[in-house]
């Protein structure tokens, strides 16, 4: 298929892009040559100083990865969370996962101890557990039934995500001196991202992919609604929950890595659908490939001119996005 071809072309140029340039530039041949003879062993002179390879392998491989995984878990996010609530402009944060994750990691910065756990600092570790709990609690809240709308689920979100607001409110009055690292987990960034961190967030976010890539046929019945989607066999609420599980685990990974970024998880999945459809057996994939693009290249803007958050690029790009969709779908063109 040529969108997947393409896709698949630019995530290897984006790769190798990304790798190259940032504040000290290494040349793309240099990149390759030490790519290949680091990683897959391939005979190379050494002919490039030593800071290039500390600088491709050990800072700028791990993050460019790390970047392009949260892209993917954020898009399929996306993708499933558009699908069950029917809803072009639902977000993997829909749920109150991102206030759970801030909320999280605000209370982790005013602990007095720093511990790490499986290559994740107690920040990381606090995020993705805060972002666990939301769910959780609004889910059971929610008080959802096998052939309920999901609306439930949505407002409790938000009932939900309020208290979790005003918590991490209180939270960044009681800072002090470390609002500064608050706000910078607020705006997300890769700038801390390690081969620990990238191997931890993959193992989490390829259980959730492969919780919702199993559940495809069941999407799509799904967005027939529920009674529908019961009389083509299909197990609404089993299927439902395995769909919410898997997007919720790949949003708490990335909220826990790199902070909250927006928009990745509302745009990409909705330019895919406008070109191939709804059917979910190619939307999930190609919104992960696309999606793993689109964050890797927002994190190279982000840190050529220094190292501006993440957050900020996407909300650049995404916003004006937003405010189109949202206008579109008012008149009731985008669905």
């Amino acid at each position: 298929m040529l969108l997947a071809s393409v896709g698949v072309l630019l995530l290897l140029v984006t790769l190798v892009v990304g790798v190259c340039f940032g504040n000290v530039s290494i040349a793309p041949a240099d990149t390759l040559v030490i790519l290949g003879h680091r990683l897959f062993g391939w005979p190379a002179a050494v002919t490039w100083p030593q800071s290039s390879e500390i600088i491709v392998l050990e800072l700028r491989l791990p993050r460019v990865l790390t970047a392009m995984a949260v892209g993917t878990a954020l898009s399929l996010a996306g993708a499933v969370y558009q699908g069950l609530l029917r809803n072009p402009l639902a977000d993997p944060y829909v749920l109150g996962t991102a206030r759970g994750a801030a909320l999280g990691a605000a209370i982790a910065v005013l602990l007095p101890v720093q511990v790490a756990l499986l290559g994740l600092g107690l920040i990381e570790v606090f995020a993705f557990v805060g972002a666990l709990l939301a769910v959780t609690v609004v889910y059971r809240a929610s008080r959802l039934g096998a052939f309920s709308s999901l609306t439930s689920v949505l407002l409790t979100g938000y009932a939900v995500g309020s208290l979790l607001a005003a918590g991490l409110a209180m939270t960044m009055y009681l800072s002090g001196d470390n609002l500064r690292q608050i706000f910078n987990y607020l705006l997300g960034s890769f700038a801390l991202a390690s081969w620990p961190q990238f191997a931890v967030s993959l193992l989490i976010i390829a259980v959730g992919s492969l919780l919702m890539g199993s559940r495809t046929r069941s999407l799509n019945a799904l967005l027939l609604g529920e009674e529908a989607a019961a009389h083509l066999g299909i197990d609404v609420r089993r299927d439902r929950l395995i769909l919410l599980t898997g997007a919720t685990l790949v949003t708490a990974a990335s909220v826990a890595v790199s902070g909250l970024i927006g928009f990745v998880g509302l745009v990409v999945p909705h330019l895919v659908r406008l070109v191939v459809g709804p059917n979910a057996r190619l939307l999930l994939p190609l919104a992960a490939v696309y999606g793993a693009v689109f964050l890797g290249l927002a994190d190279l803007i982000a840190r050529i001119p220094g190292e501006l958050p993440v957050g900020v690029v996407t909300a650049i790009f995404g916003a004006p996005f937003f405010l189109y969709l949202l206008r579109h779908y008012r008149t009731g063109y985008a669905l």
